[in-house]
């Protein structure tokens, strides 16, 4: 039993090692304890930044601009624009691309399935450029549609070049930035349908196989991690933006610079520790909690229910006092008719007497006007 126990412990040193992951208790506190040339750690909810560290240097990112690339597919699909089981046609310069790639063959179709797969697992050069060219008909044309996107998400630090990463003038991006895009993706559940998958076969219409293994390792190797996105050139080092969802938590860890595969992966996983060690969410407003009950004038019923249109939960550093305030902004009553889902009133939340989120409140049901024969019928019960 000793010895197997021995053994065990051995083996898991042995492989996380082989995979560049040393098992590790250290929380980054500061951000001189990263070694890495920038980093950032977001609360996924609030977009709050827990620690960083030259967040918005301007530097080559490597395949990390394949986000950009992956979220731009993830919304073709959601407007209905791309779908999954289409079938586009590769080109003889998506089939050429160097560095990572599925080698996949020119001039065949392959389903968008496999290749945002192929580009969201093995971070492929060559499936990427077939995305963007089936998307908007070149990689130039793709990635203007990039850099539009950027600015609309308050990516001010970035400048897209190409849709794969690779080392190229001008191209450039910064660990705020890329945390910024990394937040996009994560919300898209088709994402997570490929982001979790560690290893698994690209069959090409040939029938020949290429094995696919996830390049974040996090995915398998930390808990909580369900995605993420590696980077590696010279010029931009090892880089790593990956996301950790523990209860009702969800961070996001973004390593620039490393100088290493291990050392980003640990200091990645260094900072989840320190977040998920030292803050916590709590709820400050429960949509499916009534707020407040008020009076109805000229309705068919004498009082209704109002709801928050939405939830809203704030990070706050465990131990302390989270200096948040709620406060309700409603009429004296409510005058029918009204729909269900209108906005009937507000609740704020503010943090130190500023406000931080505006809320409508709703009924969650229709408040019918009274009638004619609503009155007489009421006034028939009073007798």
């Amino acid at each position: 039993m000793k010895r197997f126990l021995l053994f065990s412990v051995i083996s898991a040193v042995i492989l996380s090692t082989f995979c560049g992951i040393m098992p590790t208790t250290v929380f980054a506190a500061t951000a001189e304890e990263v070694s890495s040339k920038s980093a950032v750690l977001m609360d996924y909810g609030s977009k709050e930044i827990l620690l960083e560290k030259n967040a918005h240097d301007k530097v080559p990112v490597a395949s990390m601009v394949k986000m950009m690339t992956i979220l731009l597919t993830l919304e073709e699909i959601d407007a209905g624009n791309l779908q999954l089981s289409e079938m586009l046609t590769t080109s003889e310069k998506a089939a050429g691309m160097g560095g990572s790639q599925v080698f996949i063959d020119p001039f065949v179709e392959y389903s968008v399935s496999d290749m945002l797969k192929s580009v969201i697992v093995a971070s492929a050069n060559d499936a990427s450029v077939a995305l963007s060219e089936h998307i908007a008909g070149s990689e130039e044309a793709f990635v203007k549609r990039m850099n539009k996107r950027a600015k609309e998400l308050g990516m001010n630090d970035t400048n897209y070049v190409n849709c794969t990463g690779l080392p190229a003038p001008e191209q450039y991006s910064s660990a705020y930035d890329s945390a910024l895009v990394l937040h996009e993706v994560t919300g898209h559940e088709i994402y997570h349908n490929y982001s979790t998958i560690w290893m698994e076969d690209l069959v090409h219409p040939s029938g020949r196989k290429t094995g696919l293994v996830n390049t974040n390792r996090l995915i398998r190797y930390y808990n909580g991690c369900d995605g993420g996105k590696t980077g590696s050139t010279n010029e931009a080092g090892c880089c790593l933006a990956a996301t950790a969802k523990r209860d009702d938590m969800r961070l996001i860890s973004v390593i620039v610079g490393a100088k290493d595969s291990k050392t980003r992966f640990n200091e990645c996983s260094s900072l989840f520790n320190y977040g998920f060690a030292n803050f916590e969410n709590v709820s400050l407003v429960n949509s499916a909690e009534a707020l407040k009950v008020l009076p109805v004038s000229k309705g068919r019923v004498k009082e209704v229910e109002i709801y928050a249109a939405e939830d809203f939960s704030a990070l706050i550093k465990k131990g302390e006092e989270n200096g948040y305030e709620v406060q309700i902004d409603v009429p004296a009553s409510v005058k029918a008719p009204v729909k269900a889902g209108q906005s009937v009133g507000k609740v704020m939340v503010l943090k130190e007497g500023v406000v931080v989120k505006e809320i409508p409140l709703v009924t969650k049901s229709d408040l019918k006007k009274m009638t004619y024969l609503d009155s007489l019928k009421k006034i028939g019960e009073k007798w």
